[in-house]
């Protein structure tokens, strides 16, 4: 879209009104229901429809439900209401009317159904360092039902496999379908790219353009199936995270095209990007229109801000994400584009989460420039921020350059296999560095296997320490199978799972699609991955990690019941390793079993470990 066009058409809000005529007499209730039981006893309402402002509103008597205002804005399109539901209120429904001052015009009515909060403990259940996280694109993984492949009456209705540009036709039954795949290979949670409607004239398959915060896209299912998926994926014993995107909207979104009022998302003058840069968040010298740029500024031209000091726009976005927590049960948040939110927004918006779902997980996409600036953006206020963003961990971009300097050699600043040992060692800047997720690649970078030159070993080496160092472990689908490409542009890196589509000749779920090299890749993560699922040591064990010397990298992670020592050897020749400086952990442990190839070792005082190999050994 024409930077121009986007600004002419928001700085002509106040005629947007024009349109009135196209507009339902009672277009949008939302959230469209809500919950007896929650901690927070106020709902905001936001009603659209043609001139509701001009309507006298009216509650049906309801024990425990509470009109306390009505609020007009600058569109006479809206009407936002704010009710108060008392704590010992009752499942039901009441009825919201809207009378007309005009006696041809018919009342209006909307039935408000009150529903009791889940008890359930499979829900919301959070997401730990006991996790073992895959991404996926869900139009680029599996179609499942090719009936909604194209959905009559939305702006893009092409599907074409041969581009990186349109959709593939990929949806949430697709990944319904390969539940048994996802479990069976030692993964514990499901990371979805956005799954909300995103009706964008061209190239929106991605998810985080949104047009309609509380609907499915159409193109991928419907409410009905997400829920399905969510329940589905927690009788199989996974849980599910959701990627929700606070800080921008599509220009498509149907407020957008009819907005509340001329505040309800950042207008510049003219086109005004976001700087791309973190550090005016913390940057005690800085200039306040560099943050004002940073945080106010938009994404990209489609993509508007939204205005999240605006009271409207913050109640309408955290009763949002808390509809769909209660809605489908999922059990995390990711949370994109982090850095460029209103912080004291996301800190109100997180506090409210976490009362009504305490084991609730949070995690804010953070492509930062330092460990500092990660450990800013994390909650606690431990170093000298002045300010606690209440954020529990971030996607820590820091982790995964180390542990690439560490595999490919001393690149820059990086110190070679010392990078990763570096990282680790400033964990102190961080109040909990355990919720933090670790990773090597996503939709948005070149993908983990080109990255290390297609070097088998060293995609073994890399994500034994993926899955063995603290935090949370993510791998993008399709890492089993050596997926790759670089990010230039993104489309590269998003490519189909062959097997995926009915039509496809070669189906790489099964081991007979795959060739050899993919099965070794597959059948390592697994080994690994599975281990991990039973390894308490793995999973909430303490971190003790040494000085790396000749090229030798090892820690271990450990509890009072069971260590495990990795050995990362980043030299192009078997090392011989004498392990006695290591006997503060090893302690009087003599033989070990290699948790991959299940071999055993009868003696652990000499270690001979392959050139770029990580060894990942319980101790016995």
């Amino acid at each position: 879209m024409n930077r121009q066009i986007v600004f002419i058409t928001f700085l002509t809000f106040f005629v947007s009104h024009l349109a009135a005529q196209s507009i339902a007499p009672l277009d949008r209730v939302e959230p469209m229901n809500w919950w007896t039981g929650m901690q927070n006893p106020k709902l905001q309402l936001l009603i659209h429809g043609n001139n509701i402002a001009a309507r006298e509103v009216q509650l049906s008597n309801y024990p425990g439900v509470t009109l306390e205002k009505i609020n007009k804005v600058e569109n006479a399109n809206y009407l936002f209401i704010d009710l108060t539901i008392a704590a010992n209120t009752q499942p039901g429904s009441f009825t919201i009317t809207f009378l007309s001052k005009n006696k041809k015009d018919k009342k209006l009515t909307y039935n408000y159904e009150l529903k009791a909060k889940h008890t359930d403990a499979v829900r919301a259940q959070g997401v730990t360092n006991k996790d073992l996280i895959y991404l996926i694109m869900p139009d680029r993984f599996a179609n499942g039902d090719k009936t909604n492949d194209i959905v009559k009456g939305m702006r893009e209705t092409t599907i074409n496999r041969d581009s990186m540009f349109y959709r593939h036709g990929g949806d949430i039954q697709g990944v319904i379908d390969h539940l048994d795949y996802i479990r069976d290979l030692g993964i514990t949670t499901i990371w979805m790219t956005p799954e909300i409607e995103n009706d964008m004239p061209h190239a929106s398959y991605h998810g985080y353009a949104a047009t309609d915060f509380y609907k499915i896209d159409p193109r991928y299912g419907t409410n009905d199936l997400y829920k399905i998926y969510v329940d589905k994926c927690h009788e199989k014993g996974l849980k599910v995270i959701k990627d929700v995107v606070p800080n921008h909207c599509g220009s498509e979104s149907w407020f957008m095209l009819d907005m509340p009022m001329k505040d309800w998302v950042h207008v510049w003058p003219k086109y005004t990007q976001t700087t791309y840069k973190d550090q005016p968040a913390m940057d005690p010298h800085r200039a306040e229109m560099d943050w004002k740029l940073q945080v106010d500024g938009w994404f990209v031209p489609s993509m508007p801000d939204m205005n999240e000091s605006n009271p409207y726009v913050a109640n309408y976005l955290t009763q949002n994400y808390i509809w769909w927590i209660e809605y489908a049960g999922v059990d995390g948040f990711r949370i994109d584009t982090y850095a460029y939110n209103d912080l004291q927004f996301m800190a109100n918006w997180m506090t409210a989460v976490k009362n009504e779902y305490p084991k609730f997980t949070i995690f804010g996409e953070t492509l930062v420039h330092s460990i500092a600036s990660q450990a800013f953006y994390c909650d606690g206020n431990v170093i000298n921020q002045g300010f606690d963003t209440k954020l529990p961990g971030i996607t820590d971009i820091a982790v995964k350059d180390g542990i690439y300097e560490s595999l490919n050699g001393k690149f820059g600043w990086m110190e070679g296999v010392s990078s990763i040992y570096n990282v680790l060692s400033q964990d102190f800047l961080y109040k909990d560095p355990t919720r933090n997720l670790v990773f090597m690649d996503n939709h948005d970078m070149s993908r983990y296997y080109s990255m290390v030159k297609e070097d088998l070993n060293k995609y073994k080496a890399g994500l034994a320490m993926l899955f063995t160092t603290r935090g949370i472990p993510e791998i993008y689908y399709g890492t089993e199978i050596l997926m790759k490409n670089f990010s230039d542009p993104d489309g590269k890196v998003r490519e189909d799972f062959k097997g995926g589509w009915a039509e496809d000749k070669i189906n790489k779920f099964t081991a007979q699609g795959r060739d050899e090299k993919e099965n070794d890749a597959f059948n390592f993560i697994k080994k690994l991955a599975n281990y991990r699922k039973t390894s308490e040591a793995l999973q909430t064990g303490k971190l003790m990690q040494y000085v790396p010397e000749n090229g030798v990298y090892v820690y271990f992670r450990y509890t009072d019941n069971k260590t495990v020592m990795i050995v990362f050897n980043s030299n192009d020749k078997e090392v011989s390793l004498a392990t006695k400086r290591f006997e503060e952990r090893i302690g009087n442990h003599k033989s070990a079993r290699n948790v991959v190839s299940d071999a055993m070792l009868s003696n652990i005082e000499m270690l001979n470990v392959p050139a770029m190999t990580t060894w990942v050994i319980e101790l016995n």
